[in-house]
């Protein structure tokens, strides 16, 4: 955390262009008041505009006039007619030495209402090839600072509802959806589809309409393991049956005869059953080497033209340059060709303690709320960008102008943001693992989050 963060409490920090607002500073301790306010000047810099000095007639250098509180606070009101970062910078009057500066950003009308939430919508429990148990992943991801995520267990989509069960006594303010990461059985060559796909928040199992799905081995067709709160999902049929439904919906596509016929019919499958059930279907990882790279580039090209996906996994869970990197070039050389896709960042992690790639990716999504079908339609209008956290150093991808908002948030909103969320994942762990008072601390602990973004997003 940015030392002038634990100094200085400037609010709102995210505001509407073009409208007066009233900021608010406030020194965090004595050590951090000013000895002679009445010697300071404050000064507006737009961080777009150019240095003064250099370009003297645009004059990004703009003095308010403040008032200060008994307390210490300082308050002025200003109109930022611009979006992008503003520089609020406290120097001593006389030398014009600066001795404090702070961040602000003005949106425009679209981001308006539209709050930051960074999630993972991919990841993996020790109910397929992870570690931990559904609850304890799900506490330990709060924990880092995440808002929302998903189980995505290879196979089962079980799992996921068995984390949202965890908590459903207890009041948290993390958003536990449910998904699965889909394989349908391949019994011969003819019938192999591997690329891999994830469904997010769909409200029934892709997995599970198979009989022989290790789902459906495992805890059976009750439907209340199929599907989310009782929502309506298709009947569970059987291997070949499945089989010929993709050969049947193969022959209404247009597929080159260098790709794979059932391979790509298949995904089209998976991919119209999880908008069926509401979700966000997820292209995940094609240039993750297993062996070689796990989806060949011909299957690659034509799933990025015809898209039937919903987002793609620009950032996975490899820290390896090849995965990642070159899933970023690919990005970005589609959008130059135009081709535009929305884009997520997901850590597929298979552990969540102990493990350096435990948080290499994230999704920052601006959604008017925390909640699954907002978060799942903010993506497909391309409100996300992709956080890449291999080094210590963020890197994102996504619109220059979603990033640039994305970096000012990354360092000014979310540290303060992360403080809370570690207090309630490690309530969390309490809870499920029994401890006392674990319970009560929770119901203390709730609404925080909720009044942290009305003070410091002035929508």
């Amino acid at each position: 955390m940015k030392t002038e963060l634990h100094y200085y409490d400037i609010y709102p920090k995210v505001f509407p262009t073009g409208k007066e607002v009233e900021i608010t500073v406030r020194p965090l301790g004595d050590h951090a008041k000013f000895e002679d306010p009445d010697n300071l000047v404050i000064y507006v810099l737009g961080i777009n505009d150019g240095n003064i000095r250099d370009f003297p007639y645009r004059k990004n250098n703009k003095t308010v006039d403040f008032t200060v509180d008994a307390d210490g606070a300082f308050r002025f009101k200003n109109t930022f007619e611009k979006e992008q970062q503003y520089f609020i910078r406290f120097c001593d009057r006389e030398t014009d030495k600066r001795l404090v500066q702070l961040c602000v950003y003005a949106v425009e009308d679209d981001l308006v209402g539209r709050y930051p939430f960074i999630g993972d919508l991919h990841m993996h429990t020790c109910r397929s090839d992870g570690r931990q148990s559904p609850a304890i992943v799900s506490a330990n991801y709060r924990k880092h600072g995440y808002d929302f995520f998903a189980i995505t267990d290879h196979h089962r989509y079980y799992p996921s509802l068995e984390a949202i069960n965890a908590y459903k006594d207890v009041p948290i303010e993390f958003n536990i959806v449910a998904g699965e990461e889909v394989h349908m059985p391949d019994e011969s060559p003819d019938f192999i589809c591997d690329p891999h796909i994830v469904n997010f928040g769909g409200n029934y199992s892709v997995n599970a309409i198979v009989d022989e799905s290790e789902h459906v081995l495992e805890v059976g067709t009750a439907k209340e393991l199929r599907s989310f709160n009782g929502a309506e999902c298709p009947d569970v049929i059987s291997v070949k049956e499945y089989q010929q439904e993709v050969m049947a919906l193969a022959e209404t596509l247009d597929i080159p005869e260098n790709i794979e016929k059932f391979t790509y019919a298949a995904m089209v499958w998976m991919f119209n059953h999880i908008k069926k059930a509401g979700g966000l279907g997820i292209f995940c990882h094609p240039y993750w080497i297993s062996n070689v790279n796990h989806v060949p580039d011909d299957l690659i090209e034509h799933l990025m033209k015809t898209q039937p996906f919903d987002a793609f996994e620009v950032l996975g869970g490899e820290n390896y340059y090849e995965q990642n990197g070159f899933q970023t070039h690919r990005y970005y050389d589609d959008r130059a060709r135009g081709m535009n896709y929305p884009i997520v960042g997901s850590t597929d992690s298979h552990s969540s303690v102990n493990n350096e790639n435990a948080y290499v990716a994230s999704t920052m999504v601006f959604s008017p709320a925390n909640e699954k079908d907002a978060l799942i339609a903010s993506i497909k209008d391309f409100y996300s960008v992709a956080i890449d956290g291999i080094s210590k150093e963020f890197r994102l991808v996504g619109d220059l102008r979603l990033s640039r908002y994305a970096c000012f948030l990354l360092k000014e909103f979310f540290p303060l943001h992360d403080d809370l969320c570690y207090e309630e994942g490690r309530a969390m762990k309490d809870y499920v693992c029994g401890v006392e008072g674990a319970k009560e601390t929770l119901e203390f602990l709730s609404g925080r989050m909720k009044k942290q973004r009305e003070k410091y997003f002035a929508f």
